[in-house]
């Protein structure tokens, strides 16, 4: 990995914990997840293809993520894009890859503790400028320094790792051999199960039962895509909201008479 490819590696990470390019929550729907930030690692480094398919296996690892109350479980921005990299420069398998970004993404859920720990300190600092009337400084507090700490926790770390990382995985692999590595594909290949199983705790129950059933059997019998049956399920989604909506409505009504 050449020096500019470990840093547009380490600056898509950084970008992760910044409001920049798409805001907080517009970040964290696109190039946070595994499946996006994978296939731009890929486009990086010249393989976007496989950077897309192990970057949707790791995903898979993260579809029952909740970040609750600012607690961080698990980084999967740096678990989607260093294990990426790390996959297309060590020649990795996909489960393999999944095997290795899991560690990664408890390392960065460390880094995030240590950020949010160290950038209460500007809070103090923004209010001390606001009481002394120099409300022109409050932003240095709120925006600057907490992106310089950010970036010498992220974007340092992810640059190293990606540049130097790949001659060390690769030598590393060399030393495990065969078996070690079939053990780890195995792992990784099983991993994407607890995903889903997260997955399912949280949308099999209640009414969201029916759907589910409702949408494997559409699946199954009519054969109808992915693509096609998402757009389904977000059209009866709305249907369902308006009418359990209008039927809240007539009950607050009757309540009223």
């Amino acid at each position: 990995m050449s020096v500019l490819q470990a840093f547009l590696v380490a600056m898509l990470y950084f970008l992760n914990t910044t409001p920049w390019p798409f805001g907080g929550m517009g970040n964290y729907a696109t190039i946070y997840r595994p499946l996006v930030n994978g296939f731009l690692v890929g486009l990086i480094l010249g393989d976007p293809v496989k950077g897309t398919i192990v970057g949707a296996t790791i995903n898979l690892m993260y579809l029952g993520f909740i970040s609750a109350g600012g607690a961080m479980p698990s980084d999967m921005a740096l678990a989607g894009i260093l294990g990426t990299a790390l996959a297309i420069t060590g020649n990795m398998d996909p489960n393999t890859a999944v095997a290795v970004a899991v560690p990664l993404g408890l390392i960065g859920a460390i880094g995030w503790v240590a950020s949010m720990t160290i950038c209460t300190v500007f809070v103090h600092l923004a209010e001390k400028f606001a009481n002394e009337g120099k409300p022109e400084r409050v932003w240095i507090a709120n925006v600057l320094l907490p992106q310089v700490i950010r970036f010498v926790l992220y974007f340092i770390p992810c640059f190293l790792a990606a540049y130097f990382g790949s001659a060390y995985i690769q030598n590393i692999l060399d030393i495990l051999g065969g078996r070690v590595l079939q053990i780890l594909s195995i792992i990784g290949g099983m991993l994407p199960a607890v995903g889903i199983g997260m997955l399912l705790r949280f949308i099999f129950k209640g009414e969201a039962r029916v759907f589910f059933f409702l949408g494997f059997l559409i699946a199954v019998y009519f054969k109808i895509d992915i693509v096609a049956l998402s757009f389904i399920s977000l059209c009866v989604a709305v249907i369902y909201m308006q009418l359990k909506g209008q039927l809240k409505g007539k009950e607050g009504e009757v309540g009223n008479v």
